[in-house]
């Protein structure tokens, strides 16, 4: 509802990720440790859960029950991002090992898709907050365009058609 706020930081080892509660000015560390090198956290839209990427993983956890909900295996060597459908119900990692992953968190701790668009790290992996659309920002200074549908009956899968490569994009420090 805006009232929280979620950092991170990847070379911490206690304390890599705190919640800080805007209204009353105070954080709170969830986690005594954490399971690897936190790489990106996010909020679930309408569930009272956080999402902690590591390298290899993403935990779901429910901060009212304070468990853990979910496990989600990428199968990439190294996660850099992470991203949210607006409904919450689909996930999109960006890693190192030039790869999207998709994940439909309803239906398996296993990826849904595995896309291999890029031919350097994924840096940046988001969807729009309205229109049915995906983004990735690589370092191979392209910007792919996907039109990213979901369908809110769980018969169809999500449907991925890319639409459109940005190239030009000057690469600047290449990591």
């Amino acid at each position: 509802k805006g009232d929280y706020l979620a950092t991170m930081s990847p070379t911490a080892e206690t304390g890599a990720v705190l919640l800080h509660q805007v209204s009353k000015f105070a954080s709170t560390n969830p986690f005594a440790k954490t399971q690897g090198r936190v790489q990106a956290v996010c909020f679930h839209p309408r569930q009272p859960w956080l999402y902690v990427a590591n390298q290899t993983t993403v935990r779901i956890y429910d901060l009212a029950a304070q468990t853990l909900v979910k496990k989600l295996q990428s199968g990439a060597k190294w996660l850099c991002s992470m991203d949210l459908h607006p409904t919450g119900d689909h996930m999109v990692l960006g890693s190192f090992d030039h790869r999207t992953i998709w994940f439909d968190t309803e239906l398996s701790e296993k990826p849904f898709k595995t896309l291999r668009y890029h031919t350097k790290a994924v840096r940046r992996a988001t969807f729009h907050q309205q229109l049915p659309l995906m983004a990735t920002a690589s370092d191979d200074g392209a910007v792919h365009i996907f039109h990213a549908r979901v369908y809110s009956d769980y018969v169809n899968n999500p449907l991925i058609v890319p639409l459109k490569v940005l190239r030009g994009h000057t690469v600047t420090r290449d990591g």
